[in-house]
């Protein structure tokens, strides 16, 4: 069975007159109705209400992974996040990434008195009203950025970076054209696509492989599950692709399509070697200077720690971190720089969550704080985020530059 509802296209944002795309489609003896919605549209979460409502299906999906998902349900998660654990285990650029896009969508919001992702949370209130079990279908956004920082070449990524960081700074108001392209499209993507230098490198990790990802989990739950009926709610900006993977009938074995998608790309081997070479590189040119001189081995050793440290500590110090903080970061950078398997962040950052550990208050406010450059700095959680990555990056900075330094010593010895 195929059916086709017309799409809408209204500027005034509070109109909630639009037509929600929807097509059903039938795997196996058994029926799959994608909704295709706009992320901040009343008429969405109203149609996603009265197809609950109907009757119809015995399961709903939704565009969610299990992080956004327990961000909806549980608003008071963030309390319970253990911020040093996040911090050792490498995941804390990814979840500043993460706060940064939930500022730029909350701007949003704010500006146009708008509630993105409306029709999610009346997805999942109706659904478990109607004792329906709802299917988490997205892959989780870490990943996601985690492959969106593999598909960017290396040279792009600072750029991408400081772009994502700049629409929290920016207080330019956005157009009505820009909600209307969030309203078509992918929120994420969307998001993204504001401050990219190229969107072709964002739309295969964002949209393709989600739209790959969300069909295959689609097709696992619709054979293992034996739903009969599943309603899929979805950003309008999926339906195509989705429409063509399950049509055409494009995933033969879909828990191999999710673990190839779950997988994140490795890194080029010389990359990998990178660090210990450079270590390798600065202890040479120690040796090399104490069997000229101890006046020049000294003098290297000096340069290594004042550039080194000095360069962590200002990081820490623009972050606005404990002054024991600071201090931790200058004697600690020139060590771990010659030890890769531990960062200079790392030790930083715990220091300062033992001297000053965020409060509930705090992981409370990082919805409202997150969204002015003020409330990075005044708000705990997002402060010690903040210090790690500046200690880290003045850390590598630092490393080049007083390697650079050494070397130089010996050439004009």
């Amino acid at each position: 069975m195929t059916k086709f509802e017309l799409t809408g296209q209204h500027s005034a944002l509070n109109n909630s007159t639009a037509i929600e795309p929807i097509k059903t489609i039938t795997l196996d003896n058994r029926s799959i109705t994608i909704l295709g919605t706009a992320h901040v549209s009343k008429a969405s979460a109203d149609k996603v209400q009265e197809l609950i409502a109907s009757g119809t299906y015995d399961a709903v999906a939704v565009e969610l992974c299990p992080s956004r998902h327990k961000a909806i349900v549980d608003p008071d998660a963030m309390a319970k996040m253990d911020l040093f654990q996040v911090i050792r285990k490498g995941h804390a650029s990814m979840v500043a990434a993460n706060l940064a896009l939930g500022a730029f969508q909350q701007r949003m919001a704010e500006q146009f008195n708008i509630e993105p992702g409306a029709e999610m949370r009346v997805a999942i209130h109706d659904a478990q009203a109607a004792k329906l079990p709802v299917l988490l279908i997205d892959r989780e956004i870490g990943t996601t950025l985690k492959r969106i920082y593999h598909n960017v070449p290396w040279w792009k990524r600072i750029g991408l970076f400081s772009g994502l960081i700049s629409s929290v700074i920016s207080k330019e108001k956005f157009s009505e054209a820009e909600i209307e392209r969030l309203k078509e499209g992918d929120v994420l993507e969307s998001s993204f696509s504001q401050f990219a230098e190229d969107e072709k490198d964002l739309f295969k990790p964002l949209i393709t492989e989600r739209d790959q990802y969300m069909s295959a989990r689609l097709i696992k739950e619709s054979r293992e599950s034996q739903y009969q009926h599943i309603l899929a709610v979805v950003g309008a900006g999926h339906m195509k692709g989705m429409q063509h993977q399950l049509e055409n009938r494009q995933i033969n074995n879909p828990d191999d399509t999710i673990r190839e998608l779950d997988a994140i790309p490795a890194s080029s081997n010389w990359f990998k070697y990178l660090p210990w070479i450079i270590v390798l590189l600065v202890l040479t040119g120690f040796a090399i200077g104490f069997t000229r001189s101890p006046e020049i081995g000294t003098a290297m050793i000096l340069d290594w720690i004042l550039i080194n440290g000095g360069l962590s500590a200002l990081g820490a110090a623009i972050a606005l971190a404990h002054p024991l903080t600071v201090l931790t970061a200058f004697c600690a950078a020139p060590l771990t720089s010659l030890n890769p398997t531990i960062g200079a962040g790392m030790v930083v950052a715990a220091v300062e969550i033992y001297l000053r550990k965020p409060t509930v208050g705090d992981f409370h406010r990082l919805r409202s704080d997150t969204t002015t450059l003020k409330g990075w700095w005044n708000n705990q959680v997002t402060r010690i985020l903040l210090i790690f990555i500046l200690s880290t990056l003045g850390s590598a900075i630092g490393t080049y530059v007083a390697g650079f330094r050494i070397f130089e010593r010996l050439s004009a010895g």
